[in-house]
């Protein structure tokens, strides 16, 4: 199968399986998810949703945040991964957003790297989120499940060389989508440790899984 069937393919499943795929952070302006994408890095969506509500009410825009300091903000988050270098990164973030850009998220992918603690992934998740352009954030779940279903070679071994492959494969208007299908497809199906290839509608399509299926035969033949 060529390339570009293979991502019809997965594109139709999931345009079937699953018609609304979007964030599991909750947030109410761009810059709510900001602080809830910085806050995500190595944690868990169900985490942050636990801690941003106080912090969201007491800090809901960039302006009231600029006047906080990490160890107050530290407080907050202590039970996300790294709170202390994520707290320091939020006040500076709010800080340069107030200084450089009035208070308001960028859209520009140069100019939203440069703020603390926002790399490439957490600015795609941004502009695909909030301003529905054709970025591709890769997590975790976007690389294990792209290389599983083959839709990236086993040579594609960094986040930026799976975005640069998905990126050009799939319509520029999937993109956004896209980025939380294969998300939930990782976290809810394709999981790491144990997939659940047995309820997968992908499976026939799937490289692991023709791999495993083989390597089952081999076994049960040697057997």
């Amino acid at each position: 199968m060529r390339k570009q069937e293979l991502y019809n393919q997965v594109i139709a499943y999931f345009k079937e399986a699953m018609p609304v795929a979007e964030t599991e952070l909750h947030y109410a302006t761009p810059f709510q998810l900001l602080v809830a994408v910085i806050l995500s890095a190595q944690c868990t969506d169900k985490r942050v949703n636990m801690v941003t509500p106080p912090l969201f009410h007491d800090y809901p825009t960039a302006e009231a945040l600029s006047f906080a300091t990490p160890d107050v903000i530290y407080e907050y988050i202590r039970s996300v991964s790294y709170p202390r270098n994520k707290a320091t990164h939020l006040v500076g973030m709010a800080k340069m957003l107030q200084q450089e850009f009035g208070g308001e998220v960028p859209q520009d992918l140069d100019e939203l790297v440069r703020l603390p603690g926002v790399g490439r992934k957490t600015a795609n998740v941004i502009q695909a989120v909030v301003f529905n352009k054709a970025a591709m954030a890769v997590d975790t779940h976007v690389f294990r499940v792209s290389h599983r279903i083959g839709l990236v070679d086993d040579k594609h071994t960094t986040p930026f060389a799976v975005e640069k492959e998905l990126v050009k494969y799939l319509p520029d208007n999937i993109i956004p989508k896209a980025h939380h299908w294969l998300i939930l497809h990782g976290r809810y199906v394709c999981m790491a440790r144990k997939p659940k290839c047995d309820v997968c509608g992908l499976k026939l399509l799937c490289k692991h899984y023709k791999r495993q299926s083989v390597m089952e035969e081999v076994k049960a033949k040697r057997n």
